[in-house]
């Protein structure tokens, strides 16, 4: 059996899709943090079968969780403070998101004008739709 040490003072994410952690890791920026990260992909799991896990030294200031709920928001924050879970988080849909995805519309403002951010809205929860707010170009999942 695998064994990663413990945290003293970090976050955990768990529950992640396996196969999803290097996406999160690039999407949250974590490559260029100068913490430790742990990245566990394929953990047995009675509820999953299989998941990833990550583990980060140090605060929660350092996760844009409105990121991290856009990508999979069934991803549970899990914040360590002198060795135990003191908090959990439980993640939802962002209402908007700005430069996480990109406009594909080639006539979209976003398209000419480069510096504007890309930025959507959710516009079905349900389906998980997000909108462009420039030229309403449908994102979903």
């Amino acid at each position: 059996m695998l064994n990663i040490s413990g945290l003293s003072e970090g976050i955990v994410l768990d529950h992640i899709e396996a196969g999803k952690s290097l996406d999160i890791y690039y999407h949250l920026g974590l490559d260029k943090l100068e913490c430790q990260v742990a990245i566990i992909k394929n953990a047995r799991s009675s509820k999953m079968g299989r998941k990833d896990i990550i583990k980060i030294e140090g605060g929660l200031d350092k996760l844009d969780l409105q990121i991290l709920g856009y990508i999979d928001h069934n991803i549970t924050v899990n914040i360590i403070q002198d060795n135990k879970i003191v908090e959990k988080k439980t993640l939802k849909l962002p209402r908007k998101i700005t430069n996480v995805i990109k406009c594909r519309n080639p006539r979209c403002i976003t398209s000419i004008e480069q510096e504007l951010p890309h930025v959507f809205y959710l516009a079905d929860e349900h389906s998980e739709i997000y909108r462009c707010i420039y030229c309403e170009e449908k994102y979903g999942k």
